[in-house]
């Protein structure tokens, strides 16, 4: 209770009143007043983005407008209004979000001297197809391939870009792909953003972003990439053009070419390749078996680095790193509600996402140190619930029976 006394100090010196009302949380007014969006953006808009924010911190949470409106002062209708087609300016807002992740991140860097990670990948926020008569469907679904279901999945696809360094991860862009611009442009897009880093920097991905394009551009940017590979990558062992698959399979006839390895408490046997692939002059590709599977084609991994300098072990161990962006999509599904909103523009999704990653931002860093997503999570649930309580009780300080109560705390 001691934290949620000082947030409503202020507020309640003078007596309570419906300005400051259940609706309204200090402890989220205080971090859009850090980033100054009190000063560019009217009342109106404050609210707003604070009734939206409240719902995501209370138990029960879909992400539905009636979530909204049940922790705001504005009817479901208005908040709708609001993400759908409200005239206010969002670029202010995502601008400014990704300023300061690029200040947390590159900071640390320097501070530190741990490189800065780049982590990229896609997920697949389901929804029910429409019927062909549905007369207003919602907007930008398609149906897209999901490696998790391992089928066609309906629904809007999220290219999701995080910043990592010494353990902090921050969500630096949440991009609605749509189709009119390909995942490949969409990522050299964000890369051209980056500016250079203090030190050298990895950008991480899985095997559907390891394009010539992409590495390219972030070789201009001072990163590195570390990535997945497909198995029918080609590659030139003594100059011989060789499917990675099939030069694997000459390999695996014996245990002499590998060596065992260990990450994360599990062992491998990894063969390391230096030198050529198609579009990609000189870099390492290393081939893993788990320790139990030697030899097994299904069982086959590569990843690649454009760094040679870098040991089978740094590599492997930079590439674990790029997990955090799974754990990210499953954190905005379980308790930020991507997966269960229910809004049809296109315009309020990429609103809402936007929002959902500044609750991300404030779960990391807004409780005053640097924390997990799940421990930043839990204390700002608990201090909103703490702001509510602690406005009832002085609601009820302030009343002499009650229905003078019902009118201060409705």
């Amino acid at each position: 209770m001691g934290y949620a006394k000082q947030t409503f100090a202020t507020s309640t010196r003078k007596k309570v009143s419906l300005a400051n009302a259940i609706h309204h949380s200090s402890f989220i007014y205080n971090r859009l007043k850090k980033f100054n969006f009190c000063k560019f953006y009217s009342n109106r808009v404050v609210n707003h983005l604070m009734g939206i924010l409240i719902s995501i911190f209370i138990s029960g949470y879909h992400g539905k407008t009636t979530d909204f409106a049940k922790n705001s002062s504005f009817h479901r209708t208005t908040i709708a209004h609001f993400l759908n087609s409200g005239k206010w300016d969002d670029s202010l807002l995502a601008d400014t979000l990704k300023r300061s992740v690029i200040e947390i991140i590159y900071s640390e860097a320097a501070r530190t001297g741990k490189p800065v990670f780049c982590i990229v990948d896609d997920t697949i926020a389901s929804k029910t197809k429409p019927s062909s008569r549905a007369l207003h469907p919602i907007e930008d679904a398609y149906f897209h391939q999901s490696h998790l279901k391992g089928k066609q999945d309906y629904g809007h696809q999220a290219v999701a870009v995080m910043l990592s360094c010494n353990g902090i991860v921050l969500n630096y862009a949440f991009v609605l792909y749509n189709k009119s611009i390909s995942k490949i442009n969409i990522v050299q897009n964000i890369a051209r953003e980056l500016p250079v880093p203090p030190v050298m920097s990895y950008f991480l991905c899985d095997c559907w972003y390891v394009s010539e394009k992409i590495i390219s551009t972030f070789v201009e940017r001072g990163f590195h990439t570390i990535g997945a590979l497909k198995t029918n990558r080609m590659l030139y062992p003594f100059g011989i053009r060789k499917k990675l698959s099939e030069f694997a399979a000459l390999l695996s006839v014996t245990h002499a070419d590998f060596n065992l390895v260990t990450v994360k408490n599990k062992n491998y046997y990894v063969y390391r390749y230096e030198g050529k692939l198609n579009g990609i002059e000189n870099a390492v590709v290393l081939l893993s078996y788990p320790e139990k599977a030697f030899g097994n084609p299904k069982a086959l991994r590569a990843f690649l680095s454009t760094d040679v300098s870098l040991s089978t072990d740094e590599i492997l161990s930079c590439y674990v790193c790029r997990w955090s962006i799974e754990v990210f999509f499953r954190q905005c599904k379980d308790k930020l509600a991507l997966g269960s909103y229910q809004i049809r523009s296109a315009q309020g999704i990429r609103r809402y996402w936007l929002l959902m990653s500044l609750a991300h931002y404030m779960c990391v860093t807004g409780t005053g140190e640097f924390c997990s997503f799940e421990t930043g999570y839990h204390r700002i649930c608990d201090t909103i619930q703490q702001e509510q309580y602690w406005y009832l009780f002085q609601c009820a300080r302030e009343s002499n029976d009650f229905d003078s109560f019902m009118k201060l705390a409705v």
